[in-house]
């Protein structure tokens, strides 16, 4: 009986060791994983203000763009993205997809909103 008390505490002992090599690999693989997560986001945390400024760039031009544009222009641009943006709806598109595609057809609608108040505002000191 002492031989089998003997036997089953060696292999227990072996399962703790595999147990606790199985943690010790567990902790290395997290640790590692930790590690990529930091780089990445350090990376990441790095570019934004690149992103940042040739996002602002981009819109400030857009805005140029939509100024400089005539009326003609401007409602043709806003028939076309908004026919865009209904088809997209009808087809069964992604709601997101949808409202990125909204998103002409708002600035374009309010530039042309904001030219059309100007005009009357201009018009009624005139008079």
């Amino acid at each position: 009986m002492a031989t089998t008390t003997t036997t089953l505490s060696d292999e227990a002992t072996k399962a703790v060791d595999e147990i606790e090599e199985t943690t010790r690999g567990v902790q290395n693989n997290i640790a590692e994983a930790a590690d990529a997560v930091r780089t990445a986001a350090n990376e990441v945390a790095l570019r934004i203000p690149d992103a940042a400024a040739s996002t602002r760039s981009a819109i400030d031009e857009v805005d140029r763009q939509l100024k400089a544009g005539s009326d003609e222009m401007l409602s043709a641009g806003t028939t076309l993205t908004f026919g865009l943006a209904i088809g997209l709806l009808i087809g069964g598109a992604n709601r997101l997809l949808v409202a990125a595609a909204l998103v002409p057809v708002a600035a374009m609608g309010l530039t042309l909103l904001g030219r059309a108040n100007g005009r009357s505002r201009g018009s009624a000191k005139t008079n």
